[in-house]
């Protein structure tokens, strides 16, 4: 099992803080995923220099608004960071439309960077919660044909539905989301903004989510998936000291 741990780069420093506390964990991290954020300044492959690529594989995000596929923007941006691994996500329009966007396709974006780069690790990401699981399954599926020889998913929070998609993403390298809710505003945003169904259990601390990151972690091991965190504004240390890494 692969083990990512996604740093938001707010700012170098809180990369830098980040990164460090990764370093203490043990040999059970071996991906660093950055995503690509509009409103900080650096963009997430710029972060290639501050990782040790020896230790972990790095894969930065880049979102399909970004880049015009015919500019050959991107292909630069992969070839001068000496880039082996990227995820191609759709993204949301800048807000207040500071910045320019393209309505890029990331199914058609995922198929030219492959003719592009024939051996390139080319992830997409899913999510289990924005339409029906059907409708998702076949939008992988999409992805998968134009390129895409792994997924990474947003966070879940109902361990049966992992068992439900492992039986659709066999083959393919797939990271199941992980992201700590410790308070009752993430857990309003998570339903409001990304349409999040919780299970009647659910409560947002850092027991339940513990628990419930350990019970994800044996479940994605014994269907031969991977796992992807994403700890946003949580204490590192409280959460991660009783997270059973494998």
């Amino acid at each position: 099992m692969n083990i990512s741990f996604e740093i938001v780069p707010r700012s170098l420093e809180a990369f830098d803080e980040q990164y460090a506390f990764v370093q203490k964990l043990d040999d059970g991290i071996n991906i660093i995923n950055v995503p690509d954020i509009q409103r900080f300044d650096t963009r997430s492959w710029e972060l290639a220099i501050r990782i040790d690529r020896s230790k972990y594989r790095f894969i930065p995000h880049f979102r399909a608004i970004d880049f015009k596929i015919e500019s050959g923007e991107l292909y630069r941006i992969i070839e001068n960071y000496e880039l082996d691994s990227v995820l191609l996500v759709t993204g949301d329009p800048p807000e207040g439309l500071k910045r320019a966007f393209y309505n890029t396709d990331v199914v058609d974006l995922i198929r030219a960077v492959r003719q592009r780069f024939p051996g390139l690790n080319i992830y997409a990401g899913f999510d289990p919660h924005r339409q029906g699981l059907q409708d998702e399954c076949d939008y992988t599926q999409r992805k998968a044909e134009a390129g895409a020889t792994g997924f990474f998913s947003q966070p879940f929070y109902d361990h049966r539905l992992v068992d439900i998609y492992a039986e659709h993403m066999q083959g393919l390298d797939t990271y199941i989301g992980i992201s700590p809710i410790t308070t009752m505003a993430s857990k309003n945003y998570w339903e409001v903004k990304n349409k999040v169904k919780f299970p009647v259990s659910f409560r947002p601390d850092y027991d339940w989510n513990v628990e419930f990151a350990n019970n994800l972690i044996a479940s994605a091991a014994a269907n031969n998936l991977n796992i992807y965190f994403m700890p946003i504004r949580i204490d590192l240390h409280k959460y991660f000291e009783r997270i059973k890494l494998v």
